[in-house]
């Protein structure tokens, strides 16, 4: 999984890495860069939204029993000092966990299109501290930090420049405030008010105040599950299609926008070349992408199927699912180690 992820990420880099052929009057900044970084976003949503789908079209007990977390830090491959931490913690703080790596991994990638900047970023500080907690929890090499990267994809100039430092760009504070402000806010609240109403209604989530715990459970049927997914699996990819579509649009415009009539034709070309080679991309891509749910990869235009089967060998778009099934609940599998002097006597 890791090694696919890598592969493809790094076909990514490939576009969105900048090729300065023509340096002289060549800004840093490109008019298509926010079309090549879409598709590094795509990526993650991929990876994101399907390790979460996965995880409960296993059928695995353990995480439809939100139990799974009380056997992982203990079971898997290379436990860390914070692993051990982590195994004392009591059950119900477990199952809570795991009610929150599912809100991270299936509901809140939805936000990566979100046309709302905060909203971006709330999905971007989501994915940031899962890593930065599976990371102090487990070792799996490169994975968790390459994931981190690929959310990078999710923030912008002015949120990244604040990291650096840079003075912050001072915005009217008008009062009243404008309708698109206030239409802005309450549909940022809305997001906020739905994604935890769902939460406690999908999980169940109930304080017993005579234990002091927060008592979960999963509170839809596999079936329920299955119906969902197979209802927004093609939508999302069409969401996914006007996302696109909108940053390809955009990206034109700024190119029309720039200054000289050389740099102008300059920029239009790399424009067209980035973003065929994204759209192709991402029609490839849908082909993995929909194996989630093989209804919806069988209405899948034909095309697609046959452009995936052209580019299939050299990985550069892989279907993904971390944890499908938890492994080590009957114990951690431990190697015993036996030596002897004369073949007879064992230590």
């Amino acid at each position: 999984m890791g090694d696919s992820l890598l592969l493809e990420a790094g076909f990514l880099a490939v576009l969105v890495a900048p090729l300065r052929l023509l340096r002289g009057g060549s800004p840093a900044w490109r008019p298509h860069d926010a079309v090549t970084f879409w598709g590094v976003r795509w990526l993650l949503f991929r990876l994101m939204f399907a390790s979460g789908v996965v995880k409960l079209t296993s059928r695995c007990p353990t995480w439809w029993g939100l139990t799974a977390l009380t056997y992982h830090y203990e079971t898997q491959c290379i436990p860390t000092p914070g692993a051990w931490l982590a195994h004392q913690l009591p059950v119900w703080f477990q199952k809570l966990s795991v009610v929150a790596t599912y809100v991270i991994e299936v509901a809140v990638p939805l936000l990566f299109f979100a046309p709302l900047r905060r909203l971006r970023l709330f999905a971007f500080y989501c994915q940031v501290l899962l890593q930065v907690l599976i990371i102090l929890t487990g070792n799996y090499n490169f994975f968790n930090v390459l994931t981190i990267v690929l959310a990078l994809s999710l923030l912008d100039e002015e949120h990244v420049g604040r990291w650096l430092g840079r003075p912050r760009k001072r915005h009217g504070s008008a009062w009243p405030p404008s309708l698109g402000s206030v239409l802005a806010t309450l549909l940022e609240l809305s997001t906020y008010g739905l994604l935890l109403y769902w939460t406690v209604r999908y999980f169940s989530l109930e304080l017993n105040w005579d234990k002091k715990l927060l008592d979960s459970k999963v509170a839809f049927t596999y079936h329920e599950f299955t119906t969902w997914l197979r209802t927004v699996t093609l939508p999302l990819v069409g969401v996914a299609f006007l996302s696109l579509s909108w940053e390809i649009l955009v990206a034109m415009y700024r190119c029309v926008c720039v200054r000289g009539c050389f740099w102008k034709l300059w920029a239009t070309l790399q424009w067209a070349i980035m973003a065929t080679a994204t759209v192709g991309l991402f029609a490839v891509s849908l082909v993995p992408f929909t194996y989630i749910e093989h209804e919806s990869n069988g209405k899948l235009w034909p095309g697609i199927h046959r452009m995936f089967g052209a580019v299939e060998r050299f990985q550069v778009v892989n279907s993904y699912g971390l944890f499908r099934r938890m492994t080590g609940v009957g114990g951690r599998p431990e190697v015993i180690l036996e030596g002897s002097w004369d073949g007879h006597s064992w230590t």
